[in-house]
């Protein structure tokens, strides 16, 4: 079991997936993502794009601390349920949310939502093969508005190179774990950077 570490469903249980396909995010870590976000952004009615789910601890979090709203893409069919299951178990606190089962980079690239996310937090397989491709996704998703906050949840032996319209704003090591905070750059912001 996982503990909803702040807001008001801190201290609250929700279960994660078994096996060792997925590795749900500390608490030292969710806190930590926190704790930045809150400086940052404020969450107090975020739309929330939780990518690579797992249980939904991140979104889930998103949620306790003041969003408005998070939509959480999950691609194995088994754990997208224990998401939902999780989200029924916390009740009414957890109506604002949506879970979708389906391969994060294809329902990226095709989804298109009534309004844009202003956060998302990825947290891929350690292994995963496309991290940079990731963020090329997300730099250029309709979906994620202009200038969106970014969270990646990598190990510590991966370099990244986001592309230009991502500009990195910090990273943090937990033990084991790097997390890089992005902001997206609309390109009405990078037009005025390049005018005399």
């Amino acid at each position: 079991m996982l503990r909803i570490v702040g807001g008001k469903m801190g201290g609250r249980r929700i279960a994660a997936p078994p096996g060792k396909h997925t590795r749900p995010t500390s608490e030292r870590v969710r806190e930590g993502i926190f704790n930045v976000l809150h400086s940052l952004l404020g969450l107090e009615g975020a739309r929330v794009l939780d990518l690579f789910a797992g249980s939904g601890a991140l979104g889930i979090e998103a949620l306790s601390r003041g969003a408005a709203h998070v939509t959480l893409v999950e691609s194995h069919g088994r754990t997208a349920g224990l998401i939902k299951a999780n989200l029924k178990r916390l009740g009414s606190d957890a109506r604002a949310a949506r879970v979708v089962t389906a391969p994060v980079e294809g329902w990226l690239a095709k989804s298109k939502p009534a309004a844009q996310y202003s956060l998302v937090l990825l947290d891929p397989p350690y292994d995963y093969p496309g991290h940079d491709r990731l963020l090329a996704l997300l730099a250029n998703a309709p979906a994620v508005a202009g200038d969106a906050l970014i969270v990646l949840e990598t190990g510590l032996d991966l370099s990244l190179a986001p592309p230009p319209s991502l500009d990195p704003i910090q990273t943090k090591r937990y033990g084991d774990t790097q997390v890089s905070f992005f902001r997206k750059i609309s390109p009405e912001s990078t037009r005025e950077h390049a005018l005399p």
